[in-house]
C-alpha cells in the first residue's frame, strides 16, 4: 500500500489499495488519456441521445414534455426529503468534533486565498442562474403571495399561493423573497458541499483519484474499481453534461435577448451559432491556460464585475427599500424554512413540484460538476471551515443579490402597476429593470458580459470536471483531451439550439431532472460513506 497521499507526506488513514492505477486500462488514441469504459459508454450514449432527439424532434418534444412534470410530481417528496437530509448532515458535521479534520492532513495549507476561492466556487455554482432569475423569481413569488396571508393562531398554516383579500404588501414582498432564497441559499449549497467535501476528503486524505467512485470506498471496497465504480462515474458524466447544458441554455437565451434588446442583433439560429462559437473559443482559451491562469482568473474578473453591478444597483436604485427587502426577506426565510422544506401534506403543488422539486433535481444534477470543481480548489481547509464558507457565505451574498435585483424590480411594479418589467419575458426582465436606472446601456452591456463570462467559466469548469471523470480521476490529463471536451460541449449546444429549438431546451431540462433523480440516491449513500471515512480518521488521530 502506498504510504503517502497525492502530493504530500501524510499517512493514508485507511487500508486502501492505492497502488491500483485507475487509468491502467486506458487507451491513448490521438494523444488522449481515456478511462475506457466510462469514456466510451458515456460518450456513445450522449451522442446517441443527440442524434435521436434531432431525428425524432416531434416525438422527443412530446416525451420530454411529459418526463419533467412526471418526475417532479411523483417524486417531489423524495427530492425535498433528500435536500433536508443534506442540510442537516452538513450542519451536524460542522458542529461535531469531525469538523476539526483538515482536508489534506494536519499540515496541509490552502492553495488559494479566500477571495480566489470564493470567486471560483460562486462562479461555478450559480453565476448564470443568479443573472437569469435574480429579477424574475422574486417577482413571481411576490405576485403569488399577494393573494392573501393565511395565519392561524399567529402561525402560517401553509405555503400555498393563496387567494382571497389582498394581503399586506410588505409581507408579500418578504414571503416572495423567502421563497426565492429557499431555492438559492442553504439547500442547494448543502447539495454541493456533500459532493465537494466527499471528493476532497477521499482524494486529499486517502490518496484516491479525484473521481466520484472514490467517495464510496468505505461502502464498496475494491469494487469501486470495477463496474459499480464505472456506473457511478458514468452517471456523474450524464448528470454533469445535462445539468450544465440546462444552465447554458438559460445563459444563451438571456445573452441573446439582451443583445437584441440593446442593439437589435436578433435571436435567430445564426445569432445562436455565432454566440456559442464565440463563447466556446473563450472557454478553449481558458481551458488551455489551466485552472490558475484560466478558470481562476476569469472567475475573479467576473466576481469583481458582478460586485460592481451590485453596488451600482444598491447606490442608484431604491437603496433603503433594497436593504429592507434583503433584511425582511432573509428573516422571513429563516422563519419559514421549516414549512418551506416540509415534503408531506402540502397543498401548494405548483410551488413544490413546479419550482422546488425541479430546482433540487437541477442542483443535484449539477453537483458532480460543482462539487468536483470545489474539491479541486479546497485542499487545506478544515471540514468546519469548508462547510461554513460553502453554506453561509453564498447564502449571505444571495440574500443581498436577490434583495437588490428583485427588490428593485418589485419597487418599480409597486410604483407603476403597468411597469414594463412586470410582463417582460423572463430572459429580458434584468435588462428591462436596468432601463429605469441611470447609465442603462453601460449596465446592460455589463450584464450581458457577466452572463457570457459566467457562461465561459461554467463551460471550461465543466470541461475540466468531465475530463477528470473520464480520465479516471487524473487532474493532469493531456490538454488535447480538455480541448476535446470543451469543443464537444459547444458543438452539442449549438446543434441542439440550432435544430431542436425550444424542444431541445425542454429535452435538456427534462434530462437534468431525470439524471438528478437517480443521482439523489448516490448523494444519500455518499453521506453515509463520508461519515464512515471521517469517523475512521477521527479514531486514528485520537
Amino acid at each position: 500500500m502506498s504510504e503517502t497521499t497525492s502530493g504530500q507526506d501524510t499517512p493514508v488513514p485507511h487500508e486502501i489499495d492505492t497502488d491500483y492505477e485507475i487509468g491502467q486500462d486506458n487507451i491513448t488514441p490521438f494523444g488522449l488519456d481515456i478511462h475506457n469504459p466510462v469514456f466510451l459508454i458515456s460518450g456513445i450514449s450522449i451522442v446517441a441521445f443527440v442524434m435521436i432527439t434531432l431525428m425524432f424532434q416531434a416525438e422527443a418534444t412530446e416525451f420530454f414534455g411529459w418526463l419533467r412534470p412526471y418526475v417532479t410530481s411523483k417524486f417531489d417528496w423524495f427530492f425535498l426529503s433528500a435536500a433536508n437530509i443534506f442540510v442537516v448532515f452538513c450542519l451536524l458535521l460542522m458542529i461535531s468534533p469531525l469538523g476539526k479534520i483538515r482536508l489534506g492532513g494536519p499540515d496541509a495549507r490552502p492553495d488559494y486565498g479566500y477571495f480566489g476561492w470564493f470567486a471560483m466556487l460562486f462562479a461555478a455554482g450559480m453565476g448564470i442562474g443568479l443573472m437569469f432569475f435574480g429579477v424574475s423569481e422574486p417577482m413571481s413569488h411576490f405576485a403569488s403571495s399577494m393573494g392573501g396571508i393565511s395565519v392561524e393562531n399567529g402561525v402560517r398554516t401553509d405555503w400555498a399561493p393563496l387567494t382571497g383579500a389582498a394581503g399586506d404588501v410588505q409581507e408579500a414582498v418578504n414571503l416572495g423573497m423567502a421563497a426565492t432564497l429557499f431555492h438559492w441559499a442553504l439547500h442547494p449549497w448543502a447539495i454541493y458541499a456533500v459532493v465537494a467535501l466527499s471528493l476532497a476528503f477521499f482524494t486529499y486524505n486517502n490518496g484516491l483519484p479525484l473521481t466520484l467512485r472514490s467517495a464510496f470506498y468505505p461502502l464498496l471496497g475494491e469494487r469501486v474499481w470495477g463496474w459499480p465504480g464505472h456506473t457511478i462515474d458514468i452517471l456523474a458524466v450524464f448528470a454533469t453534461l445535462f445539468g450544465l447544458a440546462t444552465s447554458l441554455g438559460f445563459g444563451t437565451e438571456q445573452a441573446l435577448a439582451g443583445l437584441n434588446f440593446l442593439f437589435g442583433w436578433g435571436t435567430g439560429n445564426g445569432a445562436k451559432v455565432i454566440l456559442i462559437g464565440f463563447i466556446t473559443l473563450l472557454a478553449l482559451f481558458s481551458v488551455i491556460r489551466g485552472l490558475d491562469g484560466g478558470v481562476k482568473l476569469l472567475s475573479e474578473i467576473n466576481i469583481g464585475l458582478a460586485v460592481a453591478l451590485l453596488l451600482f444597483i444598491l447606490v442608484m436604485g431604491p437603496t433603503s427599500t433594497i436593504f429592507e427587502t434583503a433584511l425582511g426577506g432573509g428573516l422571513t426565510y429563516l422563519q419559514e424554512i421549516i414549512p418551506l422544506s416540509n415534503p408531506f401534506g402540502r397543498e401548494d403543488t405548483n410551488f413544490t413540484q413546479g419550482w422546488t422539486a425541479f430546482y433540487w433535481a437541477w442542483w443535484i444534477s449539477w453537483s458532480p460538476f460543482v462539487g468536483m470543481f470545489i474539491a479541486r480548489v479546497s485542499r487545506g481547509r478544515t471540514v468546519r471551515e469548508f462547510i461554513f464558507c460553502v453554506l453561509f457565505i453564498p447564502t449571505f451574498v444571495t440574500i443581498i443579490w436577490m434583495g437588490a435585483f428583485g427588490g428593485t424590480a418589485i419597487t418599480e411594479v409597486l410604483a407603476d402597476a403597468a411597469a414594463p418589467v412586470k410582463d417582460a419575458a423572463l430572459e429580458l426582465k434584468l435588462f428591462v429593470m436596468l432601463e429605469h436606472l441611470p447609465l442603462t446601456t453601460i449596465t446592460s452591456v455589463l450584464g450581458i458580459f457577466l452572463v457570457l463570462v459566467f457562461f465561459v467559466t461554467s463551460s471550461d469548469s465543466g470541461s475540466l470536471v468531465i475530463d477528470t471523470i473520464t480520465a479516471g480521476g487524473k487532474v493532469d490529463a493531456p490538454v488535447s483531451q480538455r480541448v476535446f471536451w470543451c469543443t464537444f460541449e459547444g458543438v452539442v449546444a449549438a446543434t441542439l439550439l440550432l435544430v431542436g429549438g425550444a424542444g431541445a431546451l425542454t429535452a435538456l431540462q427534462a434530462m437534468a431532472v431525470s439524471t438528478g433523480f437517480p443521482f439523489t440516491f448516490v448523494l444519500l449513500l455518499m453521506c453515509v460513506s463520508l461519515f464512515m471515512g471521517l469517523r475512521q480518521v477521527s479514531k486514528l488521530t485520537k
